[in-house]
């Protein structure tokens, strides 16, 4: 990723933010605290992982691909995208 724009701020802000809940949930673990307390914090991580990687995506799309599809080079790119989805799907 080569392109520093909003979204990869967003995306970065979104996983220092993923980063801090880990963290506070390995404390969490180490304090012996209640385990649903746990389980609704890897919950939100996981939440804010998925809008990482959605942020990611977007900013894919509005750049690598809307290159290739320019470039009539798209179906690689858009290969690549389709396997990412079907992880979302499965």
């Amino acid at each position: 990723m080569n392109h520093t724009t909003a979204e990869s701020i967003k995306a970065l802000n979104l996983l220092k933010t993923a980063k801090g809940h880990v963290d506070a949930i390995i404390t969490m673990i180490n304090e012996d605290r209640y385990c649903v307390d746990v389980s609704r914090q890897i919950i939100a991580v996981q939440g804010i992982l998925k809008k990482a990687n959605l942020t990611i995506l977007r900013q894919h799309m509005s750049t690598c691909v809307v290159d290739a599809v320019s470039n009539k080079d798209s179906d690689e790119k858009l290969n690549e995208i389709m396997k990412i989805l079907e992880t979302y799907v499965e």
